[in-house]
């Protein structure tokens, strides 16, 4: 016999390899597109959520435009700097309590900052009207400070064990309510620009209430809630060497 294959027997060959490829790819598509379907169901509600909480400054921003474009600018840029001293740094949390511990103790020092913030803007060459506006919007959103602090921990673990969906109805209910509550402090109080920060202080607290008793009650977070435990304190340098960095890289 001859030590070579046929042609027949050549072209039988390539064309169930042929075939072998064809039924791989069609698997390798249907797995593709099972795993696009999965990332966008578990993404979607994620993207809603966030922008619900987010939304909740932006609409305090909205409701003091209507005082005046001096209002405007001071909540515009309290905010903007609310988001890069303070807010941007809540977002770190890994280890729920630890990150607790370590977001308490930044919130103090933020607050700090915050409260001399006129100061502060000013030698950073901002106008002085504006910057003297933004010092008190930022006073009245301290409260907001400490509780989006803990709301950021609680939303990364939430996060981390892809339960989206009970998220979403979390953040509806605030941004909802929201809407009435910035108004009525702003136009019907004698809060007036101050009613702005105050509004989205109530609102993430309200956020972070309604959360944490999802946390502490639900059962599908039994496995990773054991309860307050003074074990937290013994991640808190290492969950520092981690976070110090990327918040510097955040900025």
């Amino acid at each position: 016999m001859s030590s070579r294959q046929s042609p027949e027997r050549v072209a039988l060959l390539s064309k169930c390899d042929h075939g072998n490829e064809e039924r791989k790819g069609r698997g390798w598509r249907i797995l593709d597109l099972e795993e696009v379907n999965h990332q966008v169901l578990l993404s979607l509600p994620m993207i809603l959520s966030n922008v619900s909480y987010y939304s909740i400054t932006l609409v305090s921003d909205m409701v003091s435009g209507h005082l005046g474009e001096l209002e405007l600018a001071g909540a515009t840029l309290a905010n903007s700097w609310a988001s890069v001293t303070g807010f941007a740094i809540m977002k770190i949390g890994t280890y729920l309590q630890a990150s607790c511990i370590i977001s308490r103790f930044f919130s103090i020092v933020i607050s700090i900052l915050w409260i001399n913030t006129e100061p502060i803007l000013i030698w950073l060459h901002q106008d002085p009207q504006i910057s003297k506006i933004a010092a008190v919007y930022l006073k009245h959103l301290i409260p907001g400070l400490f509780a989006y602090a803990f709301l950021q921990n609680i939303l990364r673990v939430v996060q981390a064990q892809s339960i989206v969906m009970p998220l979403v109805w979390f953040s509806i209910l605030p941004i909802a309510t929201h809407f009435g509550i910035v108004y009525s402090l702003v136009n019907w109080t004698s809060f007036g620009l101050k009613g702005a920060p105050v509004a989205a202080s109530i609102s993430l607290w309200i956020l972070l209430i309604s959360l944490a008793i999802y946390v502490v009650c639900t059962k599908e977070l039994k496995q990773t809630w054991g309860g307050l435990s003074s074990e937290s304190f013994r991640y808190v340098l290492a969950f520092l060497k981690a976070a110090l960095p990327s918040a510097a890289m955040h900025w």
